[in-house]
């Protein structure tokens, strides 16, 4: 429900000195709860939204969402890994799947029936080889 103004000055004084860049994606403005009722984070007690973080792609799905109550913070980085880690599956039209902890440049994994219960097999594997 903050401001563009409230999101500058976080952005300025806060997230772009932990991650040492400005912040790379659009956060979004809602100072009259109007999306946070539409994705379920509006509280009409109190008229406040509880802290959420929505991943939406070009197609306006959603394809992560954390939400978390106020004094617990959230990790910017592993959010940027995550759209980094949506686009390159998008990119490969869902012939890569990234493990859990994946980083760009790093081993991903081949969706299909030879994965299906093998992945820790892989995984283990991509392990040793991302060290």
């Amino acid at each position: 429900m903050d401001s563009v103004f409230v999101h500058k000055m976080w952005n300025d004084h806060e997230l772009s000195k932990m991650i040492n860049q400005d912040i790379p994606f659009l956060m979004l403005s809602d100072q009259d709860g109007s999306i946070g009722k539409m994705y379920g984070i509006y509280d009409e007690d109190s008229g406040v939204e509880t802290r959420g973080r929505f991943i939406i792609d070009p197609d306006g799905n959603i394809q992560g969402f954390e939400v978390l109550t106020p004094p617990v913070g959230r990790n910017v980085s592993e959010t940027i890994r995550q759209i980094k880690a949506f686009q390159l599956v998008r990119e490969s039209q869902g012939t890569e799947a990234t493990p859990s902890g994946w980083q760009p440049g790093k081993q991903t994994l081949k969706p299909g029936p030879d994965l299906v219960g093998n992945v820790w097999k892989v995984w283990k594997v991509s392990e040793a080889f991302n060290d």
